[in-house]
């Protein structure tokens, strides 16, 4: 309608064409996608655990920064890896769990077959160097892992590989892997090795294993019970022994003491015995008299000449009530003739000399008797 009233009002001028508006309308909206494709490609965004490859012409560049970063479009490529852990499996399929024969059956040592299965687990050390040394940098990784799996599985025995010697095993697999990798130079970091599991290849096999397994492990349960029992028994022997030591000190320190304190009181006598060997000799008369007839209650009557002894006791018992007081004066009288007779023994024990206690060959015929009238 306005091309028609512009015709109108200028009917000599040049009359526009129709589809040029359209043109411009395209080319417009050409340019706004040219810029947003310009403007998506000119950035990239790096998220944790993430490393980026940034390579201008050709020329790598590590990005390990996290965040949103510029690039130039279309000369400049990102190229993204995983830094988390990753793994994979050797002998078996994680599927299904079923055995990956060519991977997981090897020959040991002592020449049996066994199936074993690892897992390896690893992380990108080196971006670059794991986009640019080699096309398949985890195909190596299994490569090398597998070599060093069988090296090493072949230098142990079968009952090595099914019990005890799972951990040495594991820790020079990794120590080979981890050394072939350094000289291979990819990029890759191991980060371990692990068996999952090691069985024979065969049911009958594996039910013989599985016996001698469990005879193995009575074995070590008797063992760890006699070391039980022993480590329970011996601190209570050792303390009885001790405690009988002990005992044997204190009583060997004891006799000791008594020793010593016989020899210092005998050592006492004797010198009061070099003083005055008489009284001393009367004085151990008397007490080993004293010591051998304790309850025998007789007089040693020696006035005359004549050693008499007399049972008072039965007197008294034969006589009665008058016969105790005569008892008792001849008594008197036998302690006046008694006091002599202490005097006159004191000068004959000197000349006479008693044999260690004392007593003459005459005294003992009177002991003897005397024993006797008890």
């Amino acid at each position: 309608m306005d091309e028609f009233n512009q015709n109108r009002n200028n009917p000599f001028g040049k009359i526009p064409k129709p589809g040029k508006h359209f043109k411009r309308i395209v080319i417009g909206v050409a340019g706004l996608a040219v810029v947003a494709l310009l403007a998506g490609d000119a950035t990239y965004q790096i998220q944790e655990q993430e490393q980026a490859v940034l390579s201008t012409f050709g020329v790598p560049k590590s990005v390990t920064e996290t965040g949103l970063h510029f690039k130039i479009p279309f000369i400049q490529k990102v190229y993204k890896v995983n830094t988390t852990i990753q793994g994979f499996p050797i002998g078996y399929s994680v599927d299904n769990n079923n055995t990956v024969e060519n991977e997981g059956i090897m020959i040991t040592s002592d020449y049996n077959f066994i199936n074993v299965d690892f897992f390896v687990e690893y992380r990108i050390a080196d971006p670059v160097k794991y986009l640019y040394s080699t096309r398949r940098p985890e195909d190596i990784l299994k490569n090398i892992s597998q070599s060093s799996i069988r090296t090493v599985i072949a230098s142990y025995t079968v009952d090595d590989v099914l019990t005890t010697g799972k951990s040495e095993i594991q820790g020079k697999i990794k120590e080979m892997i981890l050394r072939k990798i350094e000289e291979q130079d990819i990029g890759i970091q191991l980060v371990n090795i692990t068996i999952q599991d090691s069985e024979p290849p065969t049911q009958e096999v594996m039910r013989a294993f599985k016996s001698v397994e469990t005879a193995k492990q009575g074995k070590e349960t008797a063992l760890n019970n006699a070391n039980k029992y022993r480590n329970e028994k011996l601190p209570e022997a050792e303390a009885k022994a001790d405690q009988i030591i002990q005992d044997a000190e204190a009583s060997k320190q004891v006799r000791i003491n008594e020793a010593e304190a016989e020899v210092a009181r005998f050592n006492a006598m004797y010198e009061e015995y070099s003083k005055n060997p008489a009284v001393t000799k009367q004085r151990m008369f008397y007490e080993a008299m004293e010591a051998v007839l304790p309850d025998l209650k007789i007089i040693i009557d020696n006035g005359d000449g004549v050693q008499k002894m007399l049972p008072l006791d039965k007197f008294n018992e034969v006589y009665g009530g008058d016969t105790n007081s005569q008892g008792q004066n001849v008594q008197g009288q036998n302690a006046q003739g008694q006091s002599t007779e202490g005097q006159n023994m004191q000068g004959q024990s000197a000349q006479d000399g008693y044999a260690a206690a004392g007593i003459s060959g005459s005294q003992s015929d009177n002991y003897n008797s005397s024993e006797e009238v008890q």
